[in-house]
């Protein structure tokens, strides 16, 4: 039996296709890849880096070759990527027991033609944190290591969204 919340969730959900929502990763009628897709796998990753940035770069390279569209490289998007961190949980010793990892990416889609035209560009950021235990550096290098990877996670998502985004709005306008 469904309670309150469960019909509101079905009666919204029934309005959406009216309005004209669409997933972004939503294939063509005949099920082949949408523009997002086939356009994704068009990017070529640029070098980034530092250990971080391998990271980011990997985790936007496993999203853009998600669909296993294979489409010749016609794009390539640069990463600026850096990471700053502070110590938020202080000790009355001024020991630190937590540390907060900010991670901030600045990118720019470039067409593969002889002018390296940039198409479009952006901005992604997120916010990690991990505890220092009783000073043990060999655990605070794992557990700095394992934010890096969530951070590299999130902000390849985000900047996989954006650049999604961009072309479903840049292909629609070309086309109408």
């Amino acid at each position: 039996m469904l309670n309150r919340r469960g019909i509101l969730g079905l009666a919204a959900a029934s309005l959406l296709p009216g309005c004209g929502f669409q997933p972004l990763y939503m294939p063509t009628a005949s099920g082949k890849a949408g523009v997002a897709q086939r356009e994704l796998a068009a990017i070529s990753v640029g070098v980034i880096h530092e250990r971080s940035g391998q990271l980011l770069r990997q985790a936007l390279q496993e999203r853009f070759e998600a669909s296993g569209v294979t489409a010749p490289r016609a794009y390539e998007l640069t990463v600026i990527y850096g990471i700053a961190g502070e110590g938020i949980g202080i000790q009355p010793d001024t020991s630190i027991t937590r540390i907060r990892l900010i991670g901030e990416a600045n990118w720019s889609l470039m067409a593969n033609d002889p002018l390296h035209s940039r198409l479009v560009h952006g901005r992604a950021k997120a916010v990690d944190d991990f505890d220092m235990v009783n000073q043990q550096l060999f655990g605070a290098d794992l557990n700095s290591g394992v934010a890096q990877q969530r951070l590299a996670e999130a902000l390849a998502e985000q900047i996989t969204i954006q650049l999604s985004a961009w072309f479903r709005q840049h292909a629609a306008a070309t086309s109408g």
